[in-house]
């Protein structure tokens, strides 16, 4: 049996195989009220900053364990890792 290699600096929405979890996620944050969701370019800008960090681990924040897509959508959360980032 094949499996793909880990991919350590992955957002759900990359990661093939976890498709059905990162529609679970995209529908909590469509649940998200305007006054608790971040504007499209913060979130996308937070994002970009969890790429580029070691702790990320297939989708999940090595820190707090909490899925990064759910967490920079959220305009009231902070990083955990690093606060200064966002």
């Amino acid at each position: 049996m094949q499996t793909s290699p880990l991919c350590k600096r992955c957002l759900l929405e990359e990661l093939l195989e976890e498709q059905s979890l990162y529609e679970v996620i995209r529908q909590r944050i469509a649940l998200l009220t305007d006054e608790e969701r971040t504007g499209e370019t913060e979130y996308r800008r937070r994002l970009a900053l969890c790429q580029g960090c070691a702790e990320l681990s297939r989708g999940t924040c090595a820190q707090c364990g909490c899925y990064v897509e759910i967490r920079a959508a959220k305009r009231r959360m902070r990083c955990p890792h690093i606060s200064p980032k966002w």
